[in-house]
């Protein structure tokens, strides 16, 4: 698997933050092509050169966006985690539940890094190594629940898992069917289940 390197970080003074928040709210309901740095400006009520000032430029605005994403989901996560303690099963239904709960809560549109990565698919981009960062840790989260569950080819079954998780994150983006997070997390639990039973 190639490495992608780290993007560069800024520190965020309270003018920045707010910026990004508005940043980051236009990113997602509009699409990170559609908004400029004219209408983030206006919005988070600062000037143009504030902004290139404070962030260099429309991609490190973007970096931050995802990575502050990233990092508010994978403390979200924590928090859900932290409460059910070692066991495999428990530990996976956890991630689902919580996947549902932010889906409710901050993803109306769908995975945030699903849409980042339909506009932004060159490695070469800064914002690049930040959504494919997150979505190779969440692959490493589920083949460690896998691993701890003693599962035969426990690789195998945590992408088979993240495949279940994905398509559940586009799923309720997409308004197909309700409760695609719950649908995806039960068929997880019982794949999960079946391959950790001797008899399986």
């Amino acid at each position: 698997m190639d490495s992608v390197p780290s993007p560069r970080r800024v520190a965020l003074t309270p003018g920045a933050r707010r910026a990004l928040d508005a940043a980051g709210r236009l990113f997602y309901e509009r699409g990170i092509h559609a908004v400029g740095v004219d209408l983030i400006a206006a919005e988070a009520g600062v000037t143009k050169k504030t902004l290139y000032d404070r962030f260099g430029s429309k991609e490190q605005i973007v970096v931050e966006y995802l990575a502050d994403r990233d990092e508010r989901w994978r403390a979200f996560l924590a928090v859900h985690l932290d409460t059910v303690g070692d066991s495999p099963e428990r530990r996976l239904t956890a991630i689902f539940d919580a996947s549902g709960e932010w889906t409710a809560e901050n993803s109306a549109k769908g995975c945030s890094m699903v849409n980042a990565h339909a506009e932004i698919s060159d490695p070469s981009h800064p914002a690049y190594a930040v959504i494919i960062g997150q979505k190779r840790w969440m692959l490493d989260l589920f083949t460690g629940v896998c691993r701890d569950a003693s599962v035969r080819d426990p690789e195998t079954l945590a992408r088979t898992i993240m495949l279940l998780h994905e398509g559940a994150l586009v799923s309720h983006g997409l308004h197909v069917f309700p409760e695609a997070v719950r649908l995806a997390s039960d068929q997880a639990a019982a794949l999960l289940a079946a391959a950790a039973d001797p008899a399986g």
